[in-house]
């Protein structure tokens, strides 16, 4: 259960961003604030040529941390908004959708995993390494420890596919694509 709430948790992460399905993505909001409606597949989904990564980014960085990540992903703001490097939106969406599926498939679920630890931890060093929410642990700390759970659990081999993605001799002799 916990394997297809992670993955489903990475891959609504991904359609919501690439669709602008209303969520995180595609709100109408008025000049009091306040949402009115929901653009669907517009301006602000990455189908459309908005970047999914700009935003947080731009706004949602704080701590020791912020500068740096900035630098790296190529921020700057312009007229038109936050730009990051293109770069950046073409490793983060891919890697969003191949994680869901990973998990929520049992392919290659080690990888998957290891995947959203890394995104979980980059998240937690650039937005939340001090806690808003819970003084003491962020959500971002409970996923990770989840997602390293289901790594030591071989968790891909039940109720999904991986025991058949196992069995191929080319995975089989290469435990890091279970």
């Amino acid at each position: 259960i916990l394997r297809f709430a992670m993955g489903w948790t990475f891959l609504w992460a991904f359609l919501d961003k690439a669709f602008a399905l209303g969520f995180s993505t595609g709100r109408v909001v008025d000049q009091a604030g306040q949402t009115t409606g929901i653009d669907f597949f517009g301006p602000d989904a990455w189908i459309s040529g908005a970047s999914p990564t700009a935003g947080a980014v731009g706004f949602a960085l704080k701590g020791p941390f912020a500068d740096g990540i900035q630098t790296l992903t190529g921020y700057q703001m312009t007229e038109a908004g936050p730009q990051v490097a293109g770069w950046l939106d073409w490793v983060y969406m891919p890697s969003l959708l191949l994680i869901g599926l990973g998990l929520i498939t049992g392919v290659m679920t080690r990888l998957a995993a290891g995947g959203g630890i890394i995104w979980m931890a980059a998240f937690y060093l650039g937005t939340a390494i001090w806690p808003e929410h819970n003084p003491f642990l962020d959500d971002h700390l409970v996923y990770v420890v989840v997602l390293a759970g289901l790594i030591l659990a071989n968790a891909g081999r039940y109720y999904g596919l991986g025991k058949v993605w196992q069995s191929y001799g080319f995975v089989r002799d290469r435990r890091y694509l279970y």
